[in-house]
């Protein structure tokens, strides 16, 4: 779960200008891992990107690295810090 949770820093923090305000944190909720994504509001369009590109790809990275690791069913979720 570490992993998953240091893998979502890592792609999030590389596309973020403000760095420091990212967060990222792991739950397991009916035998499905939730990662919530914070960042702050001014990095919110560049992690959905255009038309939800990037937020997309986000996804997909992080099941294929949950799948890889054998850390199961991933759920994303992005929100914004005010």
């Amino acid at each position: 779960m570490e992993k998953l949770v240091q893998y979502a820093l890592f792609l999030v923090k590389s596309i973020c200008k403000d760095v420091d305000s990212v967060n990222v944190e792991c739950k397991i909720e009916d035998e499905v891992n939730i990662v919530d994504i914070f960042v702050s509001e001014n990095d919110m369009g560049a992690v959905i990107g255009k038309s939800g590109k990037m937020a997309s790809s986000i996804r997909t990275l992080l099941i294929a690295f949950a799948y890889l690791n054998n850390l199961g069913k991933v759920k994303i979720n992005f929100n914004s810090i005010a």
